[in-house]
Parts: C-alpha cells; structure tokens; sequence
C-alpha cells in the first residue's frame, strides 16, 4: 500500500528564512518532498520567477479562484491576497510526497482546521533583535514596509502557541535546521501510517483469546 504524505504548513516571521530553508529541505530529499505553490496578487521580487516562486494573478483572477473554490485556504498579508491552489497538493499527497506549504499564520490555521492531520510548523530566528537584522540586511524593501513587517510579527507572535512544533533557524546552522524538520515531519508518518491501522490490526487478531 502505498504511504499518504503528510500535509506540512511552515510559517514564520517574514525575515525568518523560511524560502531558503525549504529549498535546502529539497535539495537534500528531493525524493520526499514538493512544495506548493502559493498564489498571489503581489508583485514579483527581483529575480523571482512565475511558476516557481509563486503563481503571480491579478486580485480579480485571485477572486475567481475564491469563487470556484480552487483554493485550499487564503489570507490577505500587506494588502495583497495569497493562497493554495487545492488540485496540486491533494494529487501529490496520494502519490505518497510530502507536500510543503510556505503560508502564513492565517492560512496555517485554516488548514490546521480543515485538515486536523495536517503538520503544522513554526520556523523563527533565536530572538527579535536577529528577526530586525535580517528583514534590514535583505535589502528588498523600503523602511515604511520594514517597520510594517516587524510589527506584523509582534501581532502574529501570540499564534505561535498554536503550532505543533517551533523550529529555530539560526545563523550558519541551516542543515540542522533542515535535518531537524526532516526528522519531524518522517516521525508524523510513522505515527499516522502505525496508528489506525495498526491498533485495528492488533485488536482483531487479539479477539480470539477473549471469551
């Protein structure tokens, strides 16, 4: 029988580095996972490309999307719509692919609630002062959206309880960062493939002994 993959939400802080810690997750497994592309109505960033990095629409293609229910779940961040488009992830699911989804807190909920078996994860730097360096260092944006991000983060902080595990990203320390979330996503597949199953398994070869 082949193995369900496992539904795997990672969120952080925007200046978390969650893009390069996913990207090094499927470079070194690239059997195991696949990461689903989010849709949004946001620019492209330099050197960001359609289809790989996101799927780029217009707020009135987005809202089709919505309409026709082509989405798992969408937030709106910064004035700008993302969101999952659902035919990916569930085809690939079934072929046994752990699939990714690099979404933010409001989306993470949603799916934790519509799917309760799905993995959710938290990646964040050690502390607040790395999270402002980082979100400065990038040099993406001007400091009207900077001041705005950090204090998205400070509101979204709260939402961390909710999250089955809290990641840390810390500087020079990707690959155990990346093995860390390896080893927990696998460990959910035990869990699940040995749970159900298993334990009806046991209980009707056990049935013979009671009388």
């Amino acid at each position: 029988m082949k193995k369900q993959g496992i539904l795997t939400v990672i969120s952080g802080f925007s200046g978390a580095g969650k893009g390069t810690v996913v990207r090094r997750l499927m470079e070194k497994y690239p059997e195991d996972y696949c990461l689903s592309v989010s849709a949004t109505t946001r620019a492209p960033r330099e050197n960001e490309i359609p289809g790989v990095h996101y799927l780029y629409v217009t707020k009135e293609e987005f809202e089709q999307m919505i309409e026709e229910h082509q989405l798992l779940e969408y937030a709106q961040y910064v004035d700008n719509y993302y969101g999952t488009p659902k035919k990916f992830v569930v085809e690939h699911l079934n072929k046994g692919i752990h699939v990714i989804l690099e979404i933010e807190m409001q989306g993470a909920l949603k799916i934790k609630k519509r799917y309760p078996e799905a993995l959710l994860i938290f990646l964040t730097p050690p502390d607040a002062k790395t999270l402002e360096e980082r979100l400065r260092n990038r040099g993406t944006e001007d400091e009207a959206t900077i001041v705005k991000r950090l204090k998205r983060a400070g509101e979204e902080a709260v939402y961390m309880n909710d999250y089955d595990y809290i990641v840390l990203n810390e500087e020079g320390r990707i690959d155990e960062c990346v093995d860390q979330l390896h080893r927990i996503i696998c460990d959910q597949q035990y869990r699940v493939e040995n749970s159900s199953e298993f334990i009806q398994g046991m209980a009707d070869g056990l049935k013979v002994f009671i009388s």
